[in-house]
């Protein structure tokens, strides 16, 4: 009998491919978030499908808005 694998589960292989759009750097997933190794943007996973758009972003705690974590991360992040 096969286990069912959640809906929100990204393929491995297809993770591995994927990277954050803001800071360039790899990705985890954590529940139903995309975590993005650098400054941890957290993307959501909705129907199965990451929704990789900045936007749609939820930002680290202690970080009010985008442009402060830009401010932030400006070192890390790729131009």
């Amino acid at each position: 009998m096969s286990q069912a694998t959640p809906t929100n589960s990204i393929d491995p292989e297809l993770l591995s491919m994927l990277r954050c759009p803001l800071t360039r750097s790899a990705l985890r997933q954590e529940g139903d978030f995309l975590v993005a190794e650098v400054g941890g943007l957290r993307y959501p996973v909705r129907d199965g499908i990451a929704v990789m758009l900045i936007e749609e972003a939820h930002l680290p705690p202690g970080v009010s808005n985008l442009a402060a974590f830009k401010e932030r991360y400006k070192d890390q992040i790729a131009e």
